[in-house]
């Protein structure tokens, strides 16, 4: 399975907002994020890139 670490980046801070994210569905301006769990999270931002090399999407903030 494929897992990826979201990062919120705002500015010059970068915060990870969870780990092992297993699905992000975008609607607007906001990002529903899934963890391998089941545990869900909702982030105000838009995707700027997802990198499966590195396991990670980041996630510039508003």
């Amino acid at each position: 399975m494929c897992e990826l670490n979201a990062v919120l980046v705002s500015g010059d801070e970068r915060e990870l907002v969870m780990e092992s994210v297993t699905r992000m569905v975008v609607d607007g301006g906001s990002i529903e994020l899934t963890g391998i769990f089941g545990d869900r999270k909702i982030v105000s931002g838009s995707i700027k890139e997802v990198d499966f090399a590195k396991g990670e999407t980041i996630i510039l903030g508003k």
